[in-house]
């Protein structure tokens, strides 16, 4: 997706590069770029198959949308992973519904109530969305269950207490651990 930026030379267009994993709903910037291009497409997709930390470790596929930045090198190197690229049909977006829904998410959640004014203040505005999103925001897809689970056991007679991200147009309630 794409996000304006008011930099002091006028707005710039930023694109944001996720993937998302379908079964427990986690989410990875893979890139924020302001011109992506198909050598930048080439080491996301290192990054992403990266044998020690890679968001694809273990996946079979990604599913992508008809995007021309997935070049064949982009898919040569997944592929060389184990990992299969499967290409969405045109104007489908029913059929790509979790991404489009994260979309959606941080869009309306988020960006709507902030206007980011450099590169360094939109990655760090997306990654404390990303982090609210896996920790603190519950599913519906997901039985109304957040997606990392707190360890600890919840005090259930606790006082109820507020976690607020980006000056707090992120809000979290929940009671402290026992």
């Amino acid at each position: 997706f794409s996000v304006e930026v008011h930099a002091p030379r006028g707005l710039v267009r930023y694109f944001v590069l996720f993937v998302i994993d379908l079964q427990t709903r986690r989410v990875e910037i893979a890139g924020i770029v302001q011109q992506p291009d198909g050598e930048w497409m080439k080491q996301i997709a290192r990054n992403l198959t990266d044998a020690d930390d890679g968001f694809l470790n273990g996946a079979r596929y990604l599913i992508h949308d008809r995007d021309p930045l997935f070049t064949e090198e982009f898919g040569e190197v997944l592929h060389s992973s184990g990992v299969q690229t499967v290409k969405l049909p045109a104007r489908s977006p029913d059929l790509n519904a979790y991404a489009e829904r994260f979309v959606l998410s941080i869009k309306s959640e988020c960006l709507a109530q902030i206007i980011p004014l450099s590169e360094r203040h939109l990655r760090a505005t997306v990654k404390e969305y990303t982090q609210h999103y896996h920790l603190e925001r519950n599913h519906q897809g997901l039985g109304n269950e957040l997606i990392e689970k707190p360890s600890d056991e919840i005090d259930v007679n606790g006082a109820v207490e507020c976690r607020e991200r980006l000056g707090g147009i992120l809000k979290y309630y929940y009671r402290r651990a026992a």
